[in-house]
């Protein structure tokens, strides 16, 4: 038989740890991004975040049912740092740009953190609160059921997508980020346009513009084309 949820208000520690600090979910969340930040998700144990918050580790079972449980309120708490402040303004493709800038910027903010939490759905409340406030900006716009839950999918996928990929670059040795840019400048702007035509022609734009993130000029071509569709509806 499972094992019963003790409920959220009585997992509470009331007494401070050793040291004083009196713990909470927001406290444990918090530390666990400094110690992903620093020592990456191999550094990410119960016994070392125990250490870290100077307590017995198994008080953090009070708060969470595990470490997946953890993983969860760690990805839901970057969300809630993006949309922090975030308002609508009625304009639908600034909404949502603006929406998908903040989801993007904070998972990148925090690439150890981002690599172990954008493939996941936490149910939290900060993540229910992205996805209503995405689908009440396209239903408000205009679009149809069907075309709003095609097109948030595509607008959540693709941030996240980013988000990851760009995590990952900021996550390699200094070394290896820069290997990986001198590429473009070097391998790739000396390749000959008898061979590689294309490239030659490309590679002075492509060393400058490879070695950003490509996620804001992939969020227009989406709002550029849910823009036709919905001018398609209209007209």
């Amino acid at each position: 038989m499972p094992k019963p949820v003790v409920p959220e208000e009585k997992r509470r520690r009331r007494r401070p740890t050793r040291s004083g600090t009196v713990l909470s979910e927001r406290l444990i969340v918090e530390t666990a991004l400094r110690m992903l930040r620093e020592h990456g998700s191999a550094g990410l144990t119960a016994r070392r975040l125990g250490l870290a918050l100077d307590a017995d580790p198994s008080t953090l079972y009070r708060y969470f049912r595990g470490m997946d449980d953890l993983t969860l309120a760690i990805g839901d708490a970057l969300i809630g740092q993006a949309l922090d402040g975030w308002r609508p303004t009625g304009r639908w493709r600034a909404d949502l740009r603006a929406v998908g800038l903040r989801i993007h910027a904070a998972y990148v903010a925090h690439p150890q953190a981002a690599l172990l939490t954008t493939n996941r759905v936490t149910g939290r409340a900060h993540e229910l609160a992205a996805d209503e406030a995405v689908l009440e900006v396209l239903r408000t716009a205009g679009f149809g059921l069907p075309d709003t839950v095609r097109i948030y999918h595509a607008f959540i996928d693709q941030t996240l997508a980013f988000a990851a990929l760009d995590a990952a670059s900021l996550t390699l040795p200094s070394a290896s980020q820069r290997a990986d840019e001198e590429m473009w400048r070097s391998t790739y702007a000396g390749l000959p346009r008898t061979t590689h035509p294309r490239i030659a022609e490309a590679a002075p734009l492509l060393a400058t513009r490879m070695v950003t993130s490509a996620y804001p000029t992939a969020l227009e071509m989406l709002l550029d084309s849910a823009a036709a569709q919905l001018d398609a509806i209209g007209s």
